[in-house]
This record gives structure tokens, C-alpha cells and sequence, in this order.
């Protein structure tokens, strides 16, 4: 079975505009390749500009889309109003805000400085919610409906997971922001959605998470009763579906698409316990040192 098969016809998002936070790599890379491929134009950001260009020109030169990279750090809400002002001056409105920036490392909470902590509270709810208000209020004030705003969560937003504290505690608040503005704002035609995916690796992201052989020793397949991890197409398809028409009625909802993970056993890096006190000193060398590249 090939689970890499595109899902929607090729005009599905024709004539949508979308943002795409995080989306010079990783997942929101290849969401962002299969909107354009849909007929979408979409605007990438991240704080790393020179990054998204280059995303941005492959993705065009591969799908023959539109695809703009704007500068961006979500965790200040001056910056996202930029953002949204050079995407609106650039396309002429916005249709979708798809809020898939994101920052994890993991820890022993106790080894956390609140700063470490703070950092992933900013990057993910703050973020999150800076993004969603701006676009928002931008909406409503326009009195544009027909909008959309799709969060990427996981599965222990609401099952909750040691080792990575911070992000369980943020991605649970963007959930929560989620249901509650699909009632609020379903008045003026903005729908609000989630993913919650499971393990969907890519290399910065589970480089930073799993270090060094740690990605053999924890196999996050053997956790999944599909016995596989997901294909990042898996991903495009389910958010491609949630940001078009053809899911007008779905409002408010968190869909799951993780193989089974979490309900074969709640909290995805719950396994870390099994990492030595010694061990846990490495990875924070390992990990500090590839932050620092």
C-alpha cells in the first residue's frame, strides 16, 4: 500500500490564500507543497528567512505555485501583524492560518530552567494564540467569513506526557483555544480545527528530541499498534481536507492521526524513564551542542 498517494483533486484549494507557520521544513513543509500543488497560494514563515527563501524557491520551481516567505517570530505579536500585512499587500487576502510553528526538547522537568520553559510556552501557545487573535480580529473587523484556522497539536495535549512538560502543557492550552473559538467565532464564519498527529519524524525536529542512537533504542514504530511511524503525505492530506470546502461542517474538532498511538499507551515519551541519570547529562551536552550549530 502506498501511503504517499496525494488525496484531494488537483483544484481543491484554487483561489485560497494560506499561511503556514514553521513551514520551512519538516511537516509544515510538506503541507505547505501539497496546497500549492492544490492550487493555493501560501506564505511560509519562520524566524530564519534565509531558510524559507530557499523552501519557498524549491517548492515553486516543484509544484509551480506561488509561494512567499515572510520573516516572522510568532512570539511577537508586532512581528505577526507584519506578517499578515505583507501576505494581505502580497495576495490580497487570507483565507487559512494554519499555526504549526512549534519548539520540544526533551528533559526532566526539574532540570528545566523557567526560561527553557518559558521559551516553549512562547514559541507554541503564545505563538498560537498571537496568530490566531491577529487573523482574527483582521476577519472580523473586514467582515470576511469563510476562514479557517488549523492548529497542529498531539496526542498528549490531552493525555499529558513526561519528559516534555512544557510542550504537553502548551499544545493542551492551543487545544483549548481551539474548541473555544470555534463556538465563539463561528458567528462570523471562522471555523477552528486541530491535528493531533503521532509520530511523523523529521530530521531537525526528532535530531533534537532523539539524539545520537537514542532514535534506535526508543523505536517510536514499536509504540504504534500499525507498527509504522506516518508518512508526512498522511499529514498533507488530512490538513489539505480540513482547510477546504469540502470540510465546511467540521467545526471544533481534534482529529487524530497517529495509528493507534495513544491509545495503546498515553504520553508518547512516557518510555524516557528508562534513560539513566549519566545518560540524561549526555543528552543535554548532544542537545546543546546542536543548537548551537
Amino acid at each position: 500500500m502506498d501511503y504517499t498517494q496525494k488525496m484531494l483533486r488537483d483544484d481543491a484549494l484554487k483561489g485560497k490564500v494560506i499561511v503556514v507557520t514553521g513551514g520551512g521544513s519538516g511537516l509544515g513543509k510538506a503541507m505547505t507543497k501539497y496546497f500549492l500543488e492544490l492550487g493555493a497560494k501560501v506564505a511560509i514563515t519562520s524566524r530564519n528567512l534565509e531558510k524559507l527563501q530557499g523552501t519557498a524557491k524549491e517548492l515553486e520551481e516543484q509544484t509551480g505555485g506561488e509561494c512567499l516567505p515572510v520573516q516572522c517570530d510568532v512570539r511577537h505579536y508586532e512581528q505577526v501583524e507584519n506578517m499578515l500585512q505583507q501576505t494581505v499587500e502580497k495576495f490580497g487576502s487570507v483565507d487559512i492560518l494554519l499555526n504549526n510553528a512549534a519548539g520540544n526538547f526533551i528533559s526532566p522537568t526539574e532540570r528545566l530552567s523557567a526560561n527553557a520553559f518559558d521559551t516553549i510556552i512562547d514559541i507554541v501557545l503564545k505563538g498560537s494564540k498571537n496568530c490566531t487573535l491577529a487573523f482574527g480580529k483582521h476577519w472580523i473587523d473586514k467582515g470576511e467569513e469563510n476562514k479557517t484556522v488549523l492548529n497542529i497539536v498531539t496526542t498528549y495535549a490531552w493525555t499529558g506526557s513526561a519528559y516534555v512538560v512544557p510542550s504537553a502543557t502548551a499544545k493542551a492550552g492551543v487545544l483549548a483555544m481551539t474548541r473555544s473559538l470555534a463556538v465563539e467565532w463561528a458567528k462570523y464564519g471562522i471555523r477552528m480545527n486541530a491535528i493531533a498527529p503521532g509520530p511523523f519524524p523529521t530530521k531537525g525536529a526528532w535530531d533534537r528530541l532523539l539524539p545520537g542512537d537514542l532514535k534506535e533504542k526508543f523505536d517510536l514504530a514499536k509504540k504504534v499498534p500499525l507498527k509504522r511511524v506516518g508518512e508526512h503525505q498522511e499529514l498533507a492530506n488530512l490538513a489539505a481536507y480540513l482547510v477546504s470546502d469540502f470540510s465546511a461542517y467540521v467545526n471544533g474538532e481534534v482529529i487524530t492521526i497517529d495509528g493507534g498511538e495513544w491509545l495503546k499507551g498515553a504520553g508518547q515519551f512516557n518510555l524516557l524513564e528508562a534513560i539513566p541519570e549519566e545518560m540524561w547529562d549526555m543528552l543535554e551536552q548532544m542537545i546543546k551542542a546542536k543548537k548551537n550549530n
